[in-house]
């Protein structure tokens, strides 16, 4: 069912308690590895909370010789890779393995009796179709085609990384806003300002416009008038972003905003909305249940969010990471249902009148309606 899909969620759980210890990214070397591989990941549906693969489509373990290179080109329905062979002695094709599967991509050769790996990725930037896998040595290349699962998806680079998934984006958002919503307001400030830079978008920063209006701080604010006041203003203030396109905007964290209650999201459905939420549990199988408890119990963030992301601490220096979680389960929602973005349009269009996913037809009042969800607040 169309609606089922446009309602999914993707959820992905992040370690990042010690990332100094847990996370190495270098791009000019093309490695991006994980030292946690069994990080939880889950995408939620209607029906419930289903396990997906937790490395495929965001961590790579991706490793190469200082002497490889690689030149990447995009072919519309293949992609083709070339990686340099000068200087290894390869003999033939039987001393060169190729492996393709999915979203995985393994290169060795043999050289004077030792293997020596190439690449060894599980973070293609999208599924292949590893039967139609082509490769053949040009002078001093090792020539690889790769046939795309979606041969309309763009590819700017062979693996899914930071680089690759801010550039390949663009083509799946469509201009779509992006709302970041979840438990602490430092967290989706910067999250989003990593996210503003690398699409290009505006960043609009909801607490800002709060303590310019109101000319006091959003605590002292609290503090006079209570938190359903400050989310009535930005609620107010959600509102008149809704029609914006091309922006992302960090709305304030925990109970104080109007993403803690339910009956304030309809301007945030007019864009994609990542909820970004802290974890304790320590493993899969205890992240799994405080997800499925969190859905039972109508949690707001689980239920309304486009996405979740899940963090094992915080640190503001690896907010990138944390923006990057976020593009690779925004890529996959979108790939899901490619009609997502239009459908968000549309609902702007109609008047962001709260009745996301299942649009109703022009004319719909929502004062009227019956099925209306009742008001709830952010669950600790």
């Amino acid at each position: 069912m169309a609606s089922a899909v446009a309602s999914a969620s993707s959820m992905l759980c992040l370690s990042l308690q010690n990332p100094t210890k847990t996370l190495h990214f270098s791009i000019k070397t093309h490695s991006f590895h994980f030292l946690k591989p069994h990080l939880p990941a889950f995408r939620r549906y209607s029906g419930g909370v289903t396990p997906i693969s937790p490395l495929r489509g965001f961590s790579c373990n991706c490793s190469s010789t200082n002497t490889t290179h690689y030149e990447f080109s995009d072919g519309s329905s293949e992609v083709e890779l070339r990686l340099q062979l000068g200087g290894q002695d390869v003999l033939s094709a039987k001393d060169i393995f190729v492996d393709a599967d999915g979203t995985s991509l393994t290169v060795k050769i043999q050289q004077a009796g030792s293997i020596i790996t190439l690449i060894d990725t599980n973070s293609l930037f999208e599924k292949i179709k590893p039967a139609e896998t082509i490769w053949y040595i040009d002078d001093d290349q090792l020539v690889i085609s790769l046939k795309k699962q979606d041969p309309n998806l763009k590819w700017p680079d062979i693996m899914e990384s930071w680089e690759s998934l801010s550039a390949g984006s663009m083509q799946l958002l469509k201009g779509t806003s992006i709302y970041i919503v979840g438990d602490s307001t430092e967290i989706n400030q910067k999250v989003a300002r990593e996210l503003a830079v690398a699409l290009g978008y505006t960043p609009l920063v909801t607490k800002e416009l709060l303590e310019t209006f109101a000319k006091q701080t959003v605590d002292s604010w609290v503090l006079a008038k209570g938190s359903d006041s400050v989310a009535e203003a930005e609620s107010a203030i959600l509102e008149s972003l809704s029609c914006h396109v091309r922006a992302v905007v960090a709305t304030l964290g925990g109970s104080h905003g109007a993403a803690g209650r339910t009956d304030k999201w309809r301007h945030l459905y007019s864009g994609f909305s990542i909820w970004l939420s802290q974890t304790e549990a320590t493993d899969e199988d205890s992240a799994k249940e405080e997800a499925r408890r969190h859905i039972e119990d109508g949690n707001v963030g689980y239920t309304n969010a486009d996405v979740v992301v899940k963090l094992q601490g915080w640190d503001a220096d690896h907010a990138k990471s944390v923006a990057q979680a976020s593009l690779s389960a925004l890529k996959r929602l979108i790939l899901s249902d490619k009609k997502l973005p239009g459908k968000k349009s549309l609902y702007i269009r109609l008047g962001c009148r709260g009745d996301w996913p299942n649009i109703k037809p022009p004319g719909w009042d929502p004062s009227t309606a019956t099925d209306a969800p009742p008001p709830a607040t952010l669950q600790n």
